[in-house]
């Protein structure tokens, strides 16, 4: 298994960003996450979906939404995971 940190970002309270990565090899299984690096304990802090595109016969987009459900802004890593 490969990890990484793909991107950084920063989100205000309540918003909604949405950001993408291409190019991932179609044979790769990726699982995407992400951490906040902003502390705040007690309660969840956000919250994600993954959408993928088939770019081309060998390539894979994936679209990435990040929801921060916290009243505070938020610092965060989106990471992924190559489980192949």
């Amino acid at each position: 298994m490969r990890v990484g940190t793909q991107f950084t970002g920063t989100l205000g309270p309540g918003q909604t960003g949405r950001w993408f990565t291409h190019s991932w090899p179609q044979e790769w299984h990726v699982v995407w996450y992400f951490i906040p690096t902003s502390p705040q304990s007690g309660a969840p802090q956000i919250e994600w979906e993954t959408a993928v595109e088939r770019a081309s016969a060998t390539a894979v987009t994936y679209w990435l939404t990040v929801k921060n459900i916290s009243g505070a802004q938020i610092n965060f890593e989106g990471r992924y995971a190559v489980l192949n």
